[in-house]
């Protein structure tokens, strides 16, 4: 009898220990699903690529940015002084800046997205970004597509050559000749509107190379003023030359996904902006990167 007893406690025990066991493995999987880290990736699979309805389920992209505790940012880095690489391979310049300081504004991290200027815009169009910084300029067209945040700054657009080029002084002269832009910039829609055939060029460096090499690669430009200044700092012996400029500001705004899921994250954008008007922030930020400012019309 006293071994039977003995017999059944032991089982009990078992028992426990079994189910004890069990318990532990569910709180361990509970655990792991609740985990910030992981939680965290996911948000960054769905919400990056925007491809799994996260934005869907809560109708609102700022609610779900603010969960996943990150923004992703899309920028060409290839473009001083607005993003680039320093000489330690550092992502750094005026956007990536102001990337990150409105970032802090609306509580977030932020993470860096480049690419290309086509597939920068594709990407933020299909929600595999949530917003690209990377001196965008307002149009029309692209408006139908995107929606924009209010001008952080204002960007003056040159038209450069080659110091001995003689047959272009004005945007009137670009009828019939080759200019070299990214594809679907500001840049290239000016030039096409007068009349310039437009070659699909990625990088600042590179363009302005094609210029210098003469009509047989490109007659002339259409860039930033301040980013052509920025390169002459670097490259006081180009023989390039400014002849002339468009005639309106183009105004530069944070660009995100069309539709009504944006609306609170542009407000908060907005907001932003204000505020690092305001403080100054966004006068350092030119001054610093442009040598001038830029953020005020």
């Amino acid at each position: 009898m006293q071994k039977k007893v003995i017999s059944l406690f032991m089982v009990m025990i078992m028992g426990c220990s079994l189910f004890a066991g069990c318990g532990n493995g569910k709180a361990d999987e509970s655990a792991a699903n609740t985990d910030g880290t992981e939680n965290v990736g996911n948000a960054g699979e769905t919400g990056d690529a925007g491809e799994n309805g996260d934005v869907g389920e809560t109708g609102d992209l700022l609610s779900e940015i603010q969960n996943r505790g990150y923004i992703t940012v899309a920028m060409e880095g290839t473009w001083a002084p607005w993003t680039y690489h320093d000489e330690e391979g550092e992502l750094v310049g005026f956007d990536v800046e102001v990337a990150a300081a409105v970032a802090e504004e609306l509580g977030v991290e932020v993470r860096y997205e480049e690419g290309e200027w086509d597939g920068l815009l594709a990407g933020v169009e299909s929600g595999r970004y949530d917003i690209m910084v990377n001196g965008v300029g307002y149009t029309e067209e692209r408006a139908q597509a995107y929606d924009f945040s209010e001008p952080y700054c204002y960007n003056k657009t040159a038209l450069i050559v080659r110091s001995d080029n003689d047959e272009i002084s004005s945007l009137e002269d670009l009828e019939g000749k080759t200019t070299c832009n990214s594809a679907n910039s500001t840049y290239q829609l000016i030039a096409e509107e007068y009349g310039a055939t437009v070659l699909d060029v990625e990088t600042l460096d590179g363009t302005l190379e094609m210029v210098l090499a003469g009509p047989e690669r490109a007659d002339a430009t259409l860039n930033a003023e301040a980013s052509f200044l920025d390169y002459m700092k670097e490259h006081p012996d180009a023989e390039l030359k400014i002849v002339d400029y468009y005639s309106e500001l183009e105004n530069v705004c944070i660009i995100m996904p069309k539709g009504e899921s944006s609306d609170s994250l542009r407000e908060a954008i907005n907001g932003a902006i204000d505020k690092l008007r305001e403080d100054g922030t966004l006068t350092e930020l030119s001054n610093k990167y442009f040598g001038g400012d830029i953020t005020k019309e």
